[in-house]
């Protein structure tokens, strides 16, 4: 019976011998990752510091198979930030808008704490100094570059590049909670008061009214669609001879560097491709608009420019911004429309609703970023407690 193999990960006898130059030199045989047993040496003044720095050089060997031929422990992180990125081009299975996203929080957030350290250098306690160092700056920097970082070291991890994730451990971000503002009935009607006599052409100054802004915001009370949804609202995609109208959530305007705006084929993510029910206020607003435009082909924008080119949210978002401003109507923008429509339908219909309309797989999501808290408990507690407890009241009644 042969002698038995060196388990993958180990080393044999250590043997010490004398350099040239009167160093001891201790060596070994290790058996790497892909089963081969190697030579390893290292030297040291003495026979104690010969076998401790071999120790130490044997501490740090991978003990995996690397998946990539051009990543390894000892590559810088702009090396995996490249890897990553190239990554999530071939998997394609983000949005143009979140891959752009993610792109920019690497290079703009994280890359300047770490582009000279390889990632052998990169541990917890490192990940969670910068992290609570960015979150004293910007609480949403902080998450941002953590979602980057967790995803980037994690394709390494995958991938057998590191052994672990360094971002698994790292502590949790905490802020004080801000409940989400959504409008009045009061502060809705003063925003279509404001749009209204602007586009009636009775404001001397600003941009001139194409007479869409109104009907873009109808839209997002009507349907608590993104901006960039709305704007992607194709004519096929609107129903308003049924009853109720309808519309169909089917894609979003995404902007590229360089590259001219245009329509995805998707929402924000392809599980919140819905068919919404309209109220009347929306629906007499699309008829307008489509009467204004006339004769439109079936993927034909019902937003659009005057060269039938695809609105942007920016420009729209700049165009709402100074209408409001004139009216000194501040803090309204295009997302706070959605959580005022989630905040409504959770207030007559509950959360499961309105996470529904807004296209959410998790209730949690739409009650802790969209809803507003309703300081007050329902008054039949009142009634219910006067029930059991009111003096004066026979124990038989109670009962």
């Amino acid at each position: 019976m042969g002698r038995p193999r060196t388990p993958i990960g180990t080393f044999g006898k250590v043997r010490l011998t004398k350099s040239t130059s009167g160093r001891t030199i201790a060596s070994t045989r290790y058996r790497d990752w892909d089963g081969l047993a190697r030579q390893v040496s290292a030297s040291g003044t003495t026979k104690a510091a010969a076998e401790r720095a071999l120790k130490t050089k044997l501490s740090e060997r991978p003990l995996f198979q690397p998946s990539s031929p051009t990543l390894t422990p000892d590559s810088g992180f702009p090396a995996l930030m490249d890897y990553w990125l190239e990554d999530m081009e071939l998997e394609d299975r983000l949005s143009l808008t979140t891959r752009q996203l993610y792109e920019r929080n690497m290079r703009g957030l994280v890359m300047p704490a770490f582009q000279h350290l390889t990632l052998r250098e990169i541990g917890v306690a490192r990940c969670d100094w910068f992290l609570k160092q960015l979150a004293r700056e910007s609480h949403s920097k902080a998450k941002q570059a953590r979602v980057v970082l967790r995803l980037a070291f994690g394709l390494a991890v995958r991938h057998e590049v590191i052994p672990r994730n360094p971002m698994d451990h790292v502590a949790r971000l905490h802020r004080e909670y801000t409940p989400p503002e959504a409008l009045t009935p009061a502060q809705v009607d003063a925003v279509r008061a404001a749009v209204l006599h602007w586009e009636s052409g009775l404001s001397k100054t600003g941009p001139r009214p194409d007479g869409q802004l109104g009907a873009i915001i109808e839209v997002m009370l009507g349907t608590s669609v993104r901006i960039g949804e709305v704007l992607a609202l194709r004519r096929s995609d609107v129903d308003v001879a049924s009853a109720p109208a309808t519309v169909r959530v089917a894609g979003t305007l995404v902007s590229q560097r360089g590259v001219p705006t245009m329509r995805q084929d998707h929402p924000k993510t392809a599980r919140s491709r819905r068919v919404i029910a309209l109220p009347s206020f929306t629906a007499e607003a699309l008829r307008a608009r489509l009467a204004q435009q006339g004769r439109l082909s079936a993927d034909d924008l019902v937003f659009a420019s005057r060269s039938g080119t695809p609105l942007t949210t920016n420009n729209v978002r700049r165009q709402l911004r100074y209408v409001l401003d004139l009216a000194g109507i501040e803090g309204v923008t295009p997302h706070m429309f959605r959580r005022t429509v989630a905040t409504a339908i959770n207030d007559r219909a509950g959360v499961e609703l309105a996470a529904s309309l807004l296209g959410h797989t998790d209730a949690r999501v739409t009650l802790q970023h969209y809803i507003r808290r309703n300081e007050m408990v329902d008054p039949v507690t009142a009634v219910l407690l006067d029930r059991a407890f009111a003096k004066d009241v026979p124990r038989r009644q109670v009962q």
